[in-house]
């Protein structure tokens, strides 16, 4: 057996642990310097935009399951034109981050199957407690929706507020609608809910 096999384990073992001097594949000490992780400012920037679009497509997508859910069981009801009013904007906000997420490469998350299913339950679970339910889900979703779309509008305008310009007006396009969501949820009782 060569040398680099005998003691390639312990030596892997000893710079795992955080030993001092790690050796060498035979035995030798080497010496370890630092060095730049290679990581740019374009680097954080795009990790940043990567976030916001993979979250938000996701989010966009959980959205279209909860009023799908919703529209299930209240759509022929005298709810349903305004919750199917609310569900084509969102069919609208999640083409445009289908579209997003090619255009900037991003890989959405793994986490759709999930949504899909979590997202159509919360929905049809909410609706099932009726109009007001179903109101009350619409107008704490879209209000988070909003206040989490108030952070990336932030965090865009600090890394670069020029190059970000087109994703700012879609997020502050798509937040303008999700409040009046929440306006609407709010018109039709939602505050009622268990009332």
């Amino acid at each position: 057996m060569s040398c680099a096999g005998v003691s390639a384990a312990p030596s892997l073992w000893r710079l795992r642990m955080g030993a001092r001097w790690p050796l060498s594949a035979c035995g030798r000490r080497i010496s370890v310097r630092p060095r730049s992780s290679g990581t740019t400012l374009d680097d954080v920037s795009r990790a940043a935009v990567d976030r916001i679009i993979r979250v938000d497509h996701a989010g966009e997508y959980g959205a279209n399951r909860i009023y799908a859910g919703q529209m299930a069981i209240l759509g022929r009801t005298s709810v349903g034109p305004v919750i199917q009013k609310m569900w084509d904007q969102e069919k609208d906000h999640l083409k445009k981050f289908n579209e997003l997420v090619v255009a900037f490469r991003v890989r959405p998350t793994v986490l759709m199957p999930f949504w899909n299913v979590v997202g159509f339950a919360l929905g049809a679970g909410t609706a099932l407690l009726g109009k007001e339910g179903a109101m009350a889900c619409t107008v704490a979703v879209e209000e988070s929706i909003a206040h989490h779309y108030n952070n990336q509008i932030r965090t865009l305008m600090e890394e670069d507020l020029e190059r970000h310009q087109e994703l700012l007006q879609v997020i502050k396009q798509f937040r303008d609608e999700e409040l009046e969501h929440h306006d609407l949820g709010l018109e039709h009782d939602a505050e009622l809910v268990g009332a």
